[in-house]
């Protein structure tokens, strides 16, 4: 074992990934690898690309054992292709297939029987809930899941360290010579950000899609110069499933008081001027801070500049009343948003490339005046968990909460101070997803702390009024309500390695002992 930057000992070398970079802090692993060139291809005049069937299509490439394959998770818990493929492995007897999917959600619960019966051994994420996420704390698999974040899935992509063999892309509409957007036909997402990398530098690129349309297709979000295979199939997602579990009404007083302390912090600050921009989460408290950042905007006469990442119906909200410019797009979680980017100039459809890859020439992330975040827990270095909940068990990931907490300005974490009955600050975090140098100030019902590394931000919020109290209080004062939480068990194997965004690992989980 070696100690990375921030204490944590992590292998030197992990089976089927190769020797470990250790973590040495969020900026300081320089660029040191070139980019991949993908597959050369050729189609002669008069070639169809349109196919009867998956198991047509995996004999035409073919698919082999050992091989990695691809998919994306614009239609997080309604997505039906990647259990669709894998059934397909199954039935003609392929084995030790690789899933790199951009993230797992419960519906994927029948890849476990893909584990079990080999057809699957291992998997690459940059987040899971669910069945398998739980399954593979406890140890299902041999080997480590390796989770990044979104932008280092692109540069692992774009630099040769994760080879796609054969990309599988959802297509909300397409047409048969592989044009594909994701804002028309039945089951529209809307962006497709995710699926971008991966059908640029896979070796094979497959479409299914559940709308057929007349050629050349418009708007086009992927271009037929990099898709090889188009199925029409009867269903490839249900679109109610992209907001299930992320967009919640926020009703709780507790996370409305965060919520509005958290905006008050953006104000001390100093950013409520012209040209904010910024990124909020989907859910709870992130959501609401939002709401009340927008009247701050609108009370001050100025407009935002843009918002980046998931997009909600309020954001298009802000939008469509001159609050906001531009919203910059990689996933879209309502109804709304997803009719907005097929319709309106300035809600933009932007690649994960540009939108948070650290080794381009500069991603928007770096734009970011603010960014308002989660956690499951955060320790006395303002090291952040999103990804293993208070059983030890996963329930998240990076997506791309290290991505943008490195790039703003001010990042903020809200969190209610007890979750459960449990200290949401502990002394170490079970896990650390986001390194504390990344993370400015936290936000609880019951005060902030600010991160002693920004003694600039303490006077403004001290000069501001804001009950500011220093994190170990926090610490104190939830541990006086709820006592000192028990340790979790677990044992020495790592049953995922967490990568930070630059290629480096940050932490691992290790095995949930029952």
């Amino acid at each position: 074992m070696i100690t990375n930057a921030i204490g944590r000992a992590v292998p030197e070398q992990i089976e089927g990934y190769g020797r470990v970079k250790p973590f040495a802090g969020a900026f300081n692993t320089p660029p040191d690898m070139k980019r991949a060139a993908p597959a050369v291809k050729m189609r002669r005049p008069g070639e169809s690309k349109l196919h009867g069937s998956l198991e047509e299509v995996f004999r035409a490439i073919p698919v082999k054992d050992g091989m990695t394959v691809s998919f994306h998770h614009h239609f997080r818990n309604g997505d039906y292709v990647l259990n669709m493929v894998l059934d397909t492995a199954a039935r003609l007897g392929i084995k030790d297939l690789t899933v790199a999917m951009t993230a797992l959600f419960p519906v994927h619960k029948p890849l476990l029987d893909h584990i079990k019966n080999g057809v699957v051994t291992d998997i690459t994420t940059n987040y899971m809930s669910g069945p398998v996420a739980d399954a593979v704390t406890r140890g299902i698999l041999k080997r480590p899941v390796i989770m990044r974040t979104h932008g280092g899935r692109h540069r692992a992509i774009e630099c040769g360290e994760l080879k796609i063999d054969v990309a599988f892309i959802a297509a909300p509409a397409c047409d048969d010579y592989g044009n594909l957007n994701g804002v028309m036909g039945p089951a529209a997402c809307g962006s497709l950000s995710y699926a971008m990398a991966d059908a640029e530098y896979a070796d094979h690129v497959v479409v299914l899609t559940d709308f057929l349309c007349d050629y050349p297709l418009s708007p086009v979000s992927i271009s037929q110069t990099r898709v090889d295979y188009v199925v029409k199939v009867d269903a490839i997602g249900d679109p109610k499933g992209i907001v299930s579990g992320t967009i919640r009404s926020i009703k709780d007083p507790v996370q409305l008081r965060i919520a509005q302390m958290a905006a008050n912090v953006i104000k001390a600050s100093g950013l409520i001027r012209e040209g904010l921009s910024f990124q909020t989460g989907a859910g709870g408290a992130t959501l609401a801070t939002a709401q009340y950042l927008s009247k701050m905007i609108e009370e001050a006469g100025v407009t935002a500049s843009f918002s980046v990442g998931g997009t909600t119906s309020f954001i298009v909200n802000m939008l469509n009343r001159g609050l906001l410019r531009k919203i910059l797009d990689v996933q879209d979680f309502e109804r709304e948003p997803i009719e907005s980017i097929g319709s309106n100039p300035n809600h933009l459809e932007v690649s994960v490339d540009e939108y948070a890859n650290p080794f381009n020439s500069g991603c928007i992330v770096n734009r970011l005046d603010t960014v308002i975040l989660g956690a499951t827990e955060i320790d006395m270095d303002f090291n952040v968990n999103v990804t293993t909940g208070s059983s030890g068990l996963i329930m998240g990931g990076s997506g791309g909460h290290s991505d943008s907490a490195a790039g703003a300005k001010l990042t903020i974490i809200v969190a209610n101070l007890l979750r459960g009955r449990l200290s949401t600050v502990v002394d170490k975090t079970l896990t650390v997803t986001t390194p504390g140098e990344s993370v400015d100030v936290l936000v609880t019902e019951r005060g902030i702390a600010v991160n002693p590394l920004r003694k600039d931000l303490l006077e403004k919020m001290k000069a501001a009024g804001l009950p500011v109290k220093e994190i170990g209080e926090l610490k104190a004062e939830a541990e006086k309500l709820a006592g000192v939480p028990g340790k979790i068990k677990t044992g020495d194997r790592a049953v995922a390695a967490i990568e930070y965004r630059d290629g480096t690992i940050i932490d691992v989980v290790r095995q949930v002992l029952d």
